[in-house]
C-alpha cells in the first residue's frame, strides 16, 4: 500500500469518520512523511518505515504511545530523527520505550525501569539513577594515604593512582566534594583538582543485573 492509502485505511479501522482525511494529513505532517507520502511502504527506508509506523499508532489519538525498539537497525541520521520525533510526541503523551539501548535511554527518557528476569531492579528518574552513585577523581598538592579519604563517611572504595591522584566511589546518596574539601583545608592539603564522574548508565545496568 501507499503510505497515506495506508494510513486512511487504519484511519478507516478506527472509525474517524469526517476527521479521517484531517488525522491523516497531520499524521504526515508530524512524522515528516510528506516527501514520501506517495510511495508504496514497501519501496522506504528503514527510517522512513518507522515513521510510517509511529504515524499510524497516532492517528486514532492515543493518551499513551508503546515503542519496542523504534531505532534498531537505523544509521546514525536516522535515529537522529527518530529520537527528536519521539521526543516530540512526549511531549503531549505518554511514550513507553523498551530497549537494550543504553544511549537511547539517555537521550530520550524521563525515567527509567531496569528490568531482568522478569523483575524491576530499578525505577527512577533518569538523573537519579546515573547520579546515586559516582566517583570523585581527586589530585592534591602533596601526598597522601588512603585513610585521608576512607575516614569520610559515605566512601566505599578508594583507588590510588598516584599518592596524589585517587579515584574516591561514593555511596548512594552521598556527595563527598565539601567534606573532602573542608578535611583538605583543615590539614593543610591543597586541591589542585577535584572532579565528579557520574556512571555510564551501561555500567549501571550492568552492576544492577550482575548482581
Amino acid at each position: 500500500m501507499y503510505v497515506a492509502e495506508y494510513l486512511n485505511f487504519v484511519a478507516g479501522m478506527y472509525r474517524l469518520g469526517k476527521n479521517k482525511e484531517q488525522r491523516v494529513e497531520e499524521m504526515i505532517q508530524l512524522t515528516g512523511l510528506t516527501p514520501e507520502r506517495k510511495k508504496r511502504i514497501g519501496e522506504l527506508s528503514k527510517g522512513y518505515r518507522q515513521r510510517v509506523g509511529i504515524a499510524q499508532a497516532l492517528i486514532h489519538n492515543p493518551d499513551i504511545l508503546i515503542l519496542d525498539e523504534p531505532t534498531s537497525g537505523l544509521d546514525p541520521n536516522q535515529i537522529a530523527e527518530i529520537r527528536n520525533l519521539i521526543q516530540s510526541v512526549a511531549k503531549e503523551k505518554c511514550v513507553l520505550l523498551s530497549t537494550h539501548i543504553m544511549q537511547e535511554v539517555e537521550a530520550i527518557c524521563h525515567r527509567i525501569l531496569l528490568i531482568s528476569k522478569g523483575k524491576i531492579l530499578a525505577d527512577q528518574p533518569t538523573a537519579h539513577i546515573r547520579t546515586s552513585s559516582h566517583t570523585l577523581v581527586v589530585e592534591t598538592n602533596v601526598p597522601v594515604d588512603e585513610s585521608f579519604f576512607t575516614a569520610l563517611e559515605g566512601v566505599q572504595s578508594v583507588v590510588a593512582q598516584r599518592p596524589t591522584h585517587w579515584l574516591i566511589e561514593c555511596r548512594e546518596g552521598y556527595d563527598l566534594r565539601e567534606d573532602i574539601f573542608n578535611k583538605a583545608v583543615d590539614s593543610g592539603v591543597k586541591i589542585l583538582s577535584l572532579q565528579k564522574k557520574e556512571k555510564p548508565l551501561e555500567e549501571v545496568f550492568r552492576e544492577l543485573t550482575q548482581s
